[in-house]
């Protein structure tokens, strides 16, 4: 064979086995495309209990916003979010239709028959007594269980209720041994579920920051919030929202505890709300967890026999008694009729804010949506009652363009969630889109929705609301109340305490504690600096950076080899630990603070289990 026939039969041989090599590599890749099409074949085929099919899908936590996407719910949890079709027992055609998580009010009442329906109308899926609450929520939450209803349902322990019992009048202060026995009562409430602590210090002037700090120091130690309605509601001395601001502020500042600020367009930010959010942001960089929240109506609403009507209101609020009407009726008020219906202890609406107020405080990034009212019988409320969420959209989102749908929504789900989950782990799965999340959901018409609500009307239903789902199940059914749906579920606090044997971990020389939060083991970020690290401790950002270090080891951390008391409270307040690429949330018990020891692997450590609760590092 000379060389080009040797070449030539060469190439033959090469693309025989390149023919050979395509046509395995086209097997190898069918079967793999065959593989993935016959499981997503078969994802295909899962019937799910509903379908949401086709609607513009918006997930507040993640920024997700797309049309024509479905979404999936089997036993009240969403299963799937997806733009693939899927088979449902039930299908809602959401076509031009916005699909978002429920509405989470958190500054409402207690949730009676009545209101509850024009909440579920308004695109509200939880119902939280933040503005109000019980001194027994043991029994508050038992009764509210029995008595079914369509919206999941928390509450605040109420700390004018508990006071009341001492008889104490609205300008009385508690007695040192009345304030004892007043934070006994909230831990116990605390411990039966209830949500946080608020106070309504314009409206009980009596208390003072003896009363307050036992109270706030308890909320740390539990790691929730204290929600205040402030103590001053206007720009006229003595007494104005800037030293109404200061007072919580410095509250916060002195124990390091969460604090928000209840509808502050009426009260703290009234004809100051430039200055006042100014305050707030101030305090935020300086990392005090502070929020807010508010109403978008442009008149408050509250009782003619309460301290906000005591003399000098006309000064205060720069209104007059033409500029009040009694809620559920067109009586606008004279001085005759002011002090009859005082008597009666009817509720007021003053149109007494500035609706740039309203618009400077939706525009602040941590002021979420509270309608601060829920209907009762008889109909003697402000008109936020019915349609708080449906007017944020409709007009501050469509009309004047304030927000944008995504922020909106943030606003009355995402964020009141955040706020008060930390301790109440029910909350986590609300106010989100997502696979694995409760499957509480709103279906609106972004073109139609709308508050119908009014001061002479404050039951009218909001319009453009086609579907609501608590549970899974529709309590709005094509814009149509399904009063048979009664499921909504109790928000609790619930907290977890440190249990003795959880083990040791063995790492160089040292024995470290070892303790068991939900499932995994944690141990005292503090034997980093015993092995080689320097921490750095940042508390505005809530952050630890650990840095490897070219000093000596320290020889000795004070109690970071020792066990926690047994019962301690374990808590996540929201730090992290940061080292390179390794990061981790930190969990918290006492003065201390812990790391996973999965952390340990990610910073190059091997974790072994060394025998029964033992762990050893190397």
């Amino acid at each position: 064979m000379n060389r080009n026939e040797h070449q030539k039969d060469g190439g033959r041989k090469r693309y025989r086995l390149f023919v050979l090599f395509f046509a395995m590599a086209i097997s190898v890749t069918g079967l793999a495309e065959g593989g993935t099409a016959a499981k997503a074949e078969a994802a295909s085929e899962t019937v799910y209990d509903t379908v949401i099919a086709g609607g513009r899908v918006m997930n507040p936590e993640t920024g997700l916003d797309k049309k024509g996407w479905n979404v999936g719910i089997s036993g009240g949890r969403i299963a799937v979010v997806t733009s693939k079709p899927l088979k449902g027992k039930h299908v809602i055609n959401a076509t031009g239709l916005v699909v978002a998580p429920g509405f989470i009010d958190n500054l409402s009442y207690n949730p009676n028959p009545l209101g509850v329906w024009n909440k579920i109308a308004d695109g509200v899926t939880t119902n939280i007594a933040m503005h109000g609450g019980t001194s027994a929520p043991q029994e508050w939450y038992n009764y509210y269980a029995k008595s079914t209803t369509p919206v999941n349902f928390g509450a605040s322990f109420f700390y004018t209720e508990a006071r009341n019992r001492y008889e104490l009048s609205r300008y009385d202060s508690a007695s040192p041994d009345q304030i004892k026995e007043l934070v006994k009562e909230a831990e116990q409430a605390l411990n039966n579920g209830a949500l946080g602590i608020s106070f309504s210090l314009e409206y009980v002037p009596g208390i003072t920051a003896a009363e307050i700090l036992p109270m706030m120091k308890l909320a740390y130690d539990y790691n929730v919030p204290v929600y205040f309605h402030a103590r001053y509601s206007d720009m006229e001395e003595p007494g104005t929202n800037m030293d109404a601001l200061n007072e919580l502020i410095g509250y916060a500042r002195k124990t390091g505890t969460a604090v928000h600020i209840d509808h502050i367009n009426s009260t703290g930010g009234t004809f100051s709300m430039k200055r006042s959010l100014s305050f707030l942001e101030a305090a935020r960089r300086q990392g005090l967890d502070m929020t807010a929240c508010v109403y978008p109506y442009d008149y408050w609403g509250t009782y003619l026999n309460s301290t906000r009507f005591d003399e000098g209101w006309q000064s205060r609020f720069r209104i007059t008694f033409r500029d009040l009407q009694i809620a559920g009726t067109n009586h606008r008020l004279t001085e005759e009729t002011f002090s009859r219906y005082r008597k009666e202890g009817k509720l007021a609406v003053a149109y007494a804010i500035p609706e740039q107020d309203v618009v400077k405080a939706l525009k602040a990034p941590y002021v979420m949506i509270g309608s601060d009212a829920i209907l009762e019988p008889g109909n003697n409320n402000h008109p936020r009652a019915s349609g708080t969420f449906a007017r944020t959209i409709g007009r501050y989102v469509r009309e004047k363009h304030t927000l944008t749908l995504m922020d909106a929504l943030s606003k009355m789900s995402l964020m009141p969630a955040q706020r008060l989950e930390k301790q109440a782990p029910s909350l986590r799965k609300k106010g989100r889109l997502a696979k694995g999340m409760d499957a509480d959901i709103v279906i609106f018409d972004y073109k139609t929705i709308k508050d119908r609500s009014t001061v002479e009307h404050p039951e009218r239903l909001s319009d453009g609301i086609r579907y609501v789902l608590v549970g899974g199940r529709l309590a709005l059914d094509n814009g149509k109340l399904n009063k048979e749906v009664q499921d909504g579920q109790p928000v609790r606090s619930e907290f977890a305490r440190v249990k003795s044997g959880a083990g040791l971990l063995n790492w160089g020389a040292r024995q470290y504690a070892v303790v068991d939060y939900k499932g995994m083991r944690y141990v005292d970020v503090r034997s980093l600096e015993q092995q080689g690290y320097r921490l750095e401790w940042d508390k505005t950002s809530r952050k630890v950076i650990a840095r490897r270090s070219n000093s000596q080891a320290i020889p000795a951390v004070s109690g970071a080899e020792l066990a926690p008391s047994e019962g301690m409270l374990m808590l996540e307040r929201g730090y992290r630990l940061e080292a390179g690429n390794a990061k981790a949330a930190l969990i918290s018990i006492g003065t201390r603070t812990f790391m996973p020891l999965t952390l340990l692997d990610e910073l190059g450590f091997k974790v072994t289990a060394a025998g029964d609760a033992i762990w050893k590092a190397s």
